[in-house]
């Protein structure tokens, strides 16, 4: 996959933002659990950042998917990943299905304002007993004339508390067909009914607002409907291959800083007469990391040039987000130890990103439903049944 120029001046607007705009005060933002998601997406939205791959009639700029990749890429800077794992709803995990099924007429009310940074969207699909097991949701929207009337909660909602509205997948039609009877509704955050319940206190992403959110008998136009009604499962799975490719990305740069964070460091430190950085076992793990992570970026530039000509993905992004997955769980606690006491500091840049980097093997599908995904692609998990 090649960058052209355009492609960095993508990448030099971003990373302009995240230096003078965003990295400044996440430690601010951390300190409070809240980040200001209109303020920031204002800015990404007044630099065109936020409908990048969405269709120019609706206000984005209508190019391919690698573009998405470069914002991804230089996102993974940010100094706390609360606020880059906002970002990516915004642009990769609540309106992939809207751009691409929506009426008009939904686009105009919903997208546009989300792509010039006007409003903040959520996704609504994990609930408390169903996470990676989508088909399980228990959210429930029944047709009363011209209106869904929509009974149910959300658990685990990112920009819960600060978005305007919710791309929410909930059944619409009889139990018995998990995979045919859900769609995705647009439920804006202030119809009455909506409630959100409470902020999550969470172990990292700390300046993210993550909610639990309940409906009752929230009452919202059938003409918010994405697509088909009973495809909603098959749109949300769609959108799952943005969201991991997103993910999978934004970790090569997380994981590089914390590299390239703990070189710095192990250098400069002495123990017994000597840097920590002249231990070869410390060398030799650094260089094995960063061979990792290059292989990782291989992998998703792959999975990315196939999806930008429009072939099937979905074992590759699983592979992706597995391998990221993996990765973050081993490199940033790695590092950490390189930093000895000082690594188990709360305000360590290395152990924010031990923190936040932890949910990546088990938000938008586990380390575990990576593997089952792959195994059915690989035909192997048939035998299971006999």
């Amino acid at each position: 996959m090649l960058f052209t120029e355009e492609h960095e001046a993508i990448r030099r607007t971003i990373a302009r933002i995240v230096k003078e705009e965003i990295n400044p005060h996440v430690d601010e933002w951390e300190k409070a659990g809240r980040y200001p998601a209109h303020q920031v997406m204002k800015i990404l939205g007044k630099a065109g950042l936020l409908g990048i791959t969405r269709p120019p009639s609706f206000g984005g700029l209508g190019l391919d998917y690698s573009y998405e990749t470069v914002m991804a890429e230089e996102l993974g800077h940010v100094a706390a990943q609360g606020v880059s794992t906002s970002i990516g709803v915004q642009t990769n995990m609540c309106c992939p299905a809207l751009a691409k099924h929506g009426s008009d007429e939904l686009r105009r009310e919903f997208l546009a304002p989300l792509i010039a940074g006007d409003m903040v969207g959520a996704i609504g699909v994990s609930e408390e007993g169903a996470g990676s097991d989508v088909a399980s949701i228990r959210t429930h929207a029944r047709r009363d004339g011209d209106d869904y009337v929509i009974n149910g909660g959300k658990m685990w909602i990112t920009n819960g508390a600060q978005a305007d509205w919710i791309c929410l997948l909930c059944n619409t039609g009889e139990e018995g067909a998990p995979h045919r009877n859900k769609s995705l509704i647009v439920v804006p955050m202030k119809t009455k009914g909506v409630t959100v319940a409470r902020v999550l206190d969470k172990l990292g992403l700390r300046c993210s607002d993550t909610a639990q959110i309940f409906f009752d008998e929230v009452r919202v136009p059938v003409r918010n409907r994405i697509g088909e009604e009973g495809k909603g499962f098959i749109y949300q799975m769609e959108q799952f291959q943005e969201e991991r490719l997103y993910g999978a990305t934004r970790s090569i740069t997380q994981l590089e800083d914390a590299v390239a964070m703990t070189a710095e460091y192990t250098g400069q430190r002495q123990a017994f007469g000597r840097a920590l950085l002249d231990n070869q076992w410390i060398q030799f793990k650094l260089a094995e990391w960063q061979t990792e992570i290059e292989a990782l970026r291989a992998l998703i530039y792959r999975a990315v040039e196939i999806y930008v000509n429009g072939g099937n993905v979905t074992r590759l992004a699983s592979m992706a987000k597995l391998k990221a997955g993996q990765l973050l769980q081993v490199i940033p606690s790695g590092c950490l130890q390189f930093w000895g006491g000082q690594g188990f500091m709360w305000e360590n840049p290395v152990s924010r990103i031990y923190r936040d980097s932890r949910i990546s093997s088990i938000g938008g599908g586990a380390n575990e439903v990576m593997m089952q995904i792959i195994a059915k692609d690989m035909g192997l998990s048939h035998r299971q049944r006999h």
